[in-house]
């Protein structure tokens, strides 16, 4: 696991170099800026800031690696280039990458440059209020639907049977978390041993194996500004690789929000909505389309709990160091204590009792 540190980072070094990147893309890319770049940061981007580039005739959209501190597997430009390019000829709909650039000298970190998609994604319950009952039903069959076909890609098919290691997975990822969570950790959290000990006496054995997306969820779906039941892109692969498949059905359910729940605090009541199926819906809906065993799936779901309370402590300490980008970031450390003990809550409430911490 390796990490970045720009100790006493101030505004200066969360802005993007535009004459530095004009003159990259004018030798990167076939048709050169026609004027001077302008840049705007996308909201929503915590984890990788994302930026809207312009030359006034074409739109495209540059993401980095974090400002500050970091996983550098967790922000893999050149993974998320790789996973985007290979499923270019899949049913999973993704953007078209036109420039990759590794040296960190450009901008001061690695970046990618995509077409950008003329659509639209929706992050809150505000957001998806502007839909119908029906379109929020229709949406989230399509959802379900585009993570099916994800999962049924055959990764030697697109050039990806050794991109990743599914052997393993489950345990890797453990390790991984639980170590970033000592590395960001701003305060003592006693859930945090008390789940990762129960998650690693209660492993799955992780029998369905494929491409694995890592941070699934609504507002990582892009869907067309007219029609906004049709998906038009699929967002932020960074933590994408080979896996357990089952590991993204279990996001795609600590996100999904229900009414009378605990909304998880990124995706703030998106789909708490009438029109949503309930997450035992949407859990059904997979199924069908997969026909795998879920036996195991709270497994999945509690760890998913703890992963996004890692990765919301991670981005707290960044905003408590004043290396994030953008605004919205004030609020995300109260968000830390509320997913740990939901975590804790669904492992109690489980029919598994290791993970019950018998």
């Amino acid at each position: 696991m390796g990490f970045l540190s720009t100790p006493g980072a101030g505004a200066s070094r969360t802005e993007l170099d535009l004459g530095a990147l004009s003159q990259y893309l004018a030798h990167a890319i076939a048709r050169p800026p026609a004027a001077d770049l302008r840049a705007e940061l996308i909201a929503g981007g915590r984890s990788n800031p994302t930026y809207r580039i312009t030359d006034g005739e074409r739109v495209w959209v540059l993401r980095r690696p974090p400002y500050g501190v970091y996983v550098q597997s967790g922000h893999d430009m050149k993974r998320e280039v790789t996973a985007m390019s290979a499923l270019q000829a899949t049913a999973v709909p993704v953007p078209q990458v036109v420039a990759t650039c590794e040296d960190s000298s450009v901008i001061g970190a690695p970046f990618y440059v995509m077409d950008e998609l003329d659509g639209r994604t929706y992050r809150t319950q505000q957001d998806t209020a502007s839909l119908t009952t029906e379109q929020r039903s229709i949406l989230s069959r399509h959802m379900v639907q585009t993570l099916a076909d994800l999962h049924n890609v055959d990764p030697a098919a697109v050039g990806l049977e050794d991109w990743g290691r599914p052997d393993g997975y489950l345990a890797r990822q453990l390790d991984r978390w639980g170590r970033q969570w000592q590395a960001v950790a701003t305060s003592e959290r006693r859930q945090v041993a008390e789940l990762l000990r129960r998650l690693e006496a209660s492993l799955p054995a992780s029998p369905h194996s494929g491409v694995v997306h890592g941070d699934f969820k609504i507002d990582n779906i892009m869907v067309d500004r007219t029609d906004p039941t049709d998906i038009i892109g699929v967002l932020d692969w960074e933590m994408s690789t080979l896996g357990d498949t089952m590991a993204d059905l279990g996001l795609l359910i600590s996100f999904w929000d229900e009414p009378g729940g605990l909304h998880n605090p990124i995706t703030q009541g998106a789909t708490a909505l009438p029109g949503f199926p309930s997450a035992d819906e949407v859990v059904q809906m997979y199924v069908e389309q997969r026909d795998v065993s879920v036996e195991n799936l709270d497994w999945y779901v509690v760890f998913s709990d703890l992963k996004i309370a890692v990765i919301l402590e991670q981005i707290h300490r960044r905003h408590l160091e004043g290396t994030t980008a953008g605004e919205g970031f004030a609020d995300i450390g109260g968000m830390v204590e509320p997913l740990l003990d939901r975590a804790l809550g669904r492992a109690e409430r489980t029919s598994n009792p290791i993970l019950q911490g018998r």
